[in-house]
């Protein structure tokens, strides 16, 4: 019987290891396709971004955009093709 509940164990172990392995190796191939626009200016607020702190950065369609702060999220997010257009125009400037 121990031998079975140690055995056991050893493979709860192992498949709790996969689980967080898996994921975490998903999201670095996942972000190693991801393109930085690279935008100076919050599309949303039009401040520069990092004056505030660390630019914020949000993900759409597989590119990478910042942001000034937290609290341009939920805009950015109502309206994600309108702002990503202003921010890959700034980047090109």
């Amino acid at each position: 019987m121990k031998k079975i509940t140690a055995f056991t164990l050893g493979i709860l172990f192992l498949t709790a290891g996969v689980v967080v392995i898996l994921p975490t190796f998903a999201q670095a191939q996942a972000s190693a396709q991801l393109v930085e626009v690279g935008n100076k200016h919050c599309p949303v607020s039009g401040e520069e971004t990092g004056k505030m702190g660390p630019a914020i950065k949000i993900t759409y369609n597989g590119k990478v955009y910042n942001l000034c702060c937290s609290g341009c999220i939920a805009k950015f997010k109502s309206d994600p093709e309108k702002y990503s257009k202003i921010a890959e125009s700034d980047s090109k400037t």
